[in-house]
């Protein structure tokens, strides 16, 4: 008798995820929570569908009713990470209060707390392990995690852009190297295991230092309603 490799859908999953059918939120919450625990201390290649729902406390056909296969649920416990952090309302206007300053301040210090976390590191340094998974999922950490954060900060700074409060002649690369200067020399230390996450003090210092760097490279010329910097 043929044996289904522990990653591989039951035959029957397609009709019990048919369209339309109701989804427990709770269960999916609890799928992501462990797919998140365990993708980070074991690696992609080293967790399968029946660790998950274990851990989960559901059956494994309830896990793949809710995301279908491994690398589908694998990229949604990255942007439910992601998310928990830096939502997609955080770049949205209207989103944030306070001026210019305040907001790309308050977006360093999301962000800043996210890369920074046990939970992120691990994930990082799991992916930079050879023989964690093939090209595809790395795309798919790329694509739910770091892409998807780009892409939401650069809609934030077309808004002001367009309100005259930036002047910014490449969206794309300003938003990554806002990242990167937020990132710094200390998630770099991190990651090689040479530092812890430092005082909130030193974090806040870091944060104004960059959001001004940030402002004098791209704070727009000529002055915008309501919008200072």
């Amino acid at each position: 008798m043929d044996v289904i490799p522990p990653s591989s859908p039951p035959p029957d999953a397609g009709r019990n995820a048919g369209p339309g059918r109701p989804k427990d939120l709770g269960k999916r919450a609890a799928i992501l929570d462990a797919a998140k625990r365990l993708f980070t201390t074991h690696g992609f290649d080293g967790v399968s569908m029946d660790q998950i729902a274990t851990e989960a406390g559901v059956s494994k056909l309830t896990v793949y009713s809710h995301f279908g296969d491994k690398e589908s649920l694998f990229g949604a416990a990255i942007r439910a990470k992601c998310e928990e952090q830096l939502p997609a309302e955080l770049f949205l206007v209207g989103g944030l209060e306070g001026n210019l300053r305040e907001q790309l301040t308050a977006i360093a210090r999301a962000f800043f707390t996210l890369v920074t976390s046990e939970e992120a590191v691990a994930i990082h340094r799991m992916m930079m392990m050879p023989g964690t998974g093939d090209a595809h999922v790395r795309e798919l950490f790329w694509q739910a995690g770091p892409q998807r954060v780009k892409e939401g900060f650069a809609v934030f700074l077309r808004d002001e852009v367009a309100h005259g409060a930036l002047d910014i002649p490449d969206i794309e690369r300003a938003a990554s190297q806002f990242f990167c200067l937020i990132k710094g020399e200390v998630h770099m230390q991190l990651m090689c295991g040479l530092c812890c996450t430092p005082a909130p003090e030193a974090v806040e210092v870091h944060v104004q230092a960059t959001v001004d760097l940030f402002l004098r490279a791209y704070g727009s010329p000529r002055p915008a309603g309501g919008a200072g910097a």
